[in-house]
């Protein structure tokens, strides 16, 4: 590893106080298998770190290969941890990731995305040494609706920190963020289309309207599109908005919520991106077929059927983390700190409860502000 990653490490460490702290209170986790997917960037590597201090066991593997910095790869294996996951795998790897991570036997899942449960409810899998789960995000827990796991499942994406905090805020801003780096461009006197109005899209909404952008917002849920309407917004569906915009953003961990049928409409010159969970929001496949070539690093530039062109950001991944470094460490330390809480919650007092989806109570991750 490098010595700018070494001290890009310590500094990340110094800067997630509420994290260490958290870490500090587990108890020994010596005899916990726990099988990890979520995010692989610094900002994780303080969590193994202090994991793997306390004893347990870690498999970890990624939710979005896209997302993937080898350097931290290779930093939490350095700490004893098995990780099998590398920058951009193919999905055959990644699906038989997910499969080895429970034939691993784990007693333990932390998720971000719910790979994990819906490999076993798919399969019907026998993994009888499961006592229970973290879920850590709005698409993995929507994948859990209607599943009966055999083990306590407990959902920290829905708590109020989480939402209020790094879905609210931190995603717009930082994939905003993405957007003026790579493309060297600002919001001003641009149409800004914002498809899905949860947290995540809120907090699109808001920061583009703060750096410049004028806010359309298409959005499925009617009571969502009246709120986004109250907010402000022109509201509308995809198929009529799409065409208007400047710059386009998903926000749904929905598949093809941008269909080629609406790519085809888009004026010349429209910027595509991604901030849901799901790398195919954006039916990028279908531009694949159009005629393209690489603007610029991160951005790719489409001739579509009409003759219009227009740029696709990291691949439809998602941008904040692909073509940005995420969350700062201050707004993350608080995140980390709740995550770390959730696991001293599946090792204690939640590995008693029955079999369910909970919202990860209260009096376990208040303690961590």
């Amino acid at each position: 590893m490098s010595d700018s990653f070494l001290r890009l490490a310590a500094w990340s460490r110094l800067q997630m106080p509420r994290t260490q702290r958290a870490l500090q209170q587990l108890p020994d986790l010596h005899g916990v298998r726990m099988a990890m997917s979520m995010h692989l960037d610094i900002k994780m590597l303080p969590l193994v770190e202090g994991l793997r201090e306390k004893g347990a066991e870690l498999y970890i593997t990624t939710c979005n290969p896209t997302t993937v910095r080898n350097d931290v790869v290779d930093a939490m294996r350095d700490c004893g941890a098995e990780v099998n996951a590398w920058k951009d795998m193919p999905m055959s790897a990644y699906q038989a990731a997910i499969q080895q991570a429970l034939a691993w036997e784990p007693t333990h899942l932390s998720e971000m995305g719910a790979d994990f449960t819906y490999e076993i409810q798919q399969q019907q899998r026998q993994v009888p040494n499961i006592i229970a789960s973290l879920e850590a995000t709005g698409s993995g827990v929507n994948r859990l609706q209607g599943i009966l796991p055999t083990y306590p499942i407990f959902n920290w994406d829905d708590l109020p920190v989480k939402e209020g905090l790094h879905n609210r805020h931190m995603v717009g801003l930082t994939t905003w963020h993405a957007f003026f780096n790579t493309t060297r461009l600002s919001l001003h006197e641009k149409k800004v289309l914002i498809v899905g109005y949860g947290t995540v899209g809120q907090g699109l909404a808001d920061s583009a309207r703060a750096y410049g952008g004028q806010i359309m917002v298409a959005e499925a849920d009617p009571a969502r599109r009246v709120q986004a309407a109250y907010d402000g917004w022109l509201t509308g569906s995809v198929e009529e908005l799409a065409p208007l915009a400047d710059v386009i953003c998903t926000a749904t961990g929905a598949h093809h919520v941008l269909p080629w049928s609406v790519l085809q409409q888009l004026k010349d010159g429209c910027f595509l991106l991604n901030s849901g969970h799901r790398q195919d929001e954006i039916e990028h496949e279908a531009l694949d077929a159009c005629p393209h070539e690489t603007a610029l690093p991160l951005v790719e530039g489409y001739t579509l059927p009409s003759g219009h062109k227009v740029y696709l950001i990291a691949n439809g991944a998602m941008a904040n983390l692909t073509a940005g470094e995420g969350d700062s460490l201050n707004a993350f330390d608080v995140t980390l700190a709740v995550m770390t809480t959730g696991i001293g919650h599946i090792v204690g007092e939640g590995s008693r409860a029955s079999a369910g989806v909970y919202l990860l109570p209260q009096k376990v991750w208040q303690p961590a502000l």
